[in-house]
């Protein structure tokens, strides 16, 4: 007879979370559960140049994971109902993925992850925790509103890909699809529209994000 399955309790949770983070900022990705969508794409010739922008391209992308990470584990820990709570943790799993694609096409690349991801990890849970605890139709309506400008932000990147790459070009495709249908969850399940100053505010802080963690 096989002994009956645990509950996780808050302190099961709370240290998944610490290991989920310290994982996202030290390098030390989990693996993927799903395949990188570049896996079976052969590896094509970059001038440097070309090389290096992408690398930055991915670089922005991978501490764009970092901050979705933060954010969904900060709004699971202070959503109000269950079924949002686990709603965020699974998007946050799914997210890993992503997270994991990132840093190996950067490893592929010869190049590495954003050394200011600490910084934007710590702003994005904080960001994340109060919008858990305004309420949860805020939180979901942060979701849809953050991956909504993810889409966008992704498809600019597809835009200024080398055509020959379509190893970066496959993993981009898939984090925009993926993002999309959680902005599509997050709306389903009673998301209320930011207000406009909210939303302007969220593009400027996206906007640093990009700018510096390009280069550092």
């Amino acid at each position: 007879m096989m002994p009956a399955k645990r509950s996780l309790t808050n302190i099961d949770r709370l240290i998944g979370q610490l290991d989920r983070s310290l994982s996202s900022l030290t390098g030390n990705t989990r693996p993927a559960k799903r395949p990188s969508p570049a896996d079976s794409i052969p590896s094509t010739d970059m001038d440097l140049p070309a090389a290096k922008h992408v690398a930055g391209l991915m670089r922005v992308n991978h501490t764009g994971e970092v901050c979705a990470q933060a954010l969904y584990q900060g709004q699971a820990a202070t959503a109000k109902l269950p079924v949002i709570k686990n709603q965020m943790r699974e998007a946050a799993l799914e997210e890993e993925d992503h997270l994991a694609w990132c840093q190996q096409r950067l490893t592929e690349l010869n190049s590495h992850t954003s050394r200011l991801n600490p910084l934007f990890y710590a702003g994005s849970f904080g960001i994340g925790a109060l919008a858990g605890l305004v309420g949860d139709k805020w939180s979901l309506g942060f979701v849809a509103e953050t991956e909504k400008q993810v889409c966008s932000h992704l498809q600019n990147h597809l835009d200024q890909l080398p055509e020959n790459d379509t190893k970066t070009r496959a993993i981009l495709q898939k984090m925009s699809d993926d993002e999309a249908q959680h902005a599509t969850q997050a709306i389903e399940a009673g998301a209320a529209d930011l207000p406009r100053p909210i939303k302007t505010g969220m593009k400027l802080i996206s906007k640093i994000m990009t700018t510096t963690s390009y280069r550092i």
